[in-house]
């Protein structure tokens, strides 16, 4: 999102109209801020109910969703790819190259792109796309470079939030009621 003279509003709006795709790292947006590892080393995996139901209604009206991890985070793909993200970014360090791999697969413009980031890491990506976003809980210094801050903490329906803003922004989200002519 480019710093216009248009109230704040309005420029979310016209980048939710075009956002189609999202992407996001799984570590600090997806699994909150935590890494949990049982005592054989391996990680155990756990994502938000309300951000699962985000993912999969976002993919389900054509919204393509890839994560990002630069850990292996292979124990995440089984519940991912059953929710239907295909695009995993996995023992990748850097998230801009990722970024650039599933942008330029899919043919994508950064307009065209959602990210939502919650760390320094994240930085070069959300000053690329069209609809940057951090988590609630997210460094403090993304504040003044992404175009929205998420009310909900990364891990905890953030990822939801947006889904449903992105799609509501288009006219896609199904669950809203529509208004009555009656009134």
């Amino acid at each position: 999102m480019q710093p216009s003279q248009a109230d704040p509003s309005s420029r979310i709006s016209l980048a939710l109209e075009s956002v189609r795709a999202l992407f996001f790292p799984i570590d600090g947006v997806l699994n909150g801020s935590r890494i949990t590892v049982d005592g054989s080393g391996l990680e155990l995996c756990s994502i938000s109910v309300r951000d699962a139901l985000g993912i999969q209604e976002a993919i389900r009206q054509g919204i393509r969703v890839a994560v990002h991890s630069p850990r292996s985070s292979e124990g995440y793909r089984p519940l991912l790819a059953e929710l239907g993200v295909t695009d995993f970014y996995f023992a990748t360090g850097d998230f801009f190259s990722a970024y650039e791999s599933f942008r330029d697969q899919y043919a994508l413009t950064d307009d065209d792109c959602a990210c939502i980031g919650d760390d320094i890491g994240d930085i070069p990506v959300l000053e690329k796309v069209g609809f940057p976003v951090t988590a609630i809980n997210g460094a403090d210094y993304l504040r003044n470079r992404v175009g929205y801050i998420s009310a909900y903490e990364g891990g905890n329906g953030c990822v939801r939030e947006i889904v449903e803003m992105i799609l509501s922004g288009q006219g896609k989200w199904p669950y809203c009621e529509a208004a009555s002519d009656e009134e």
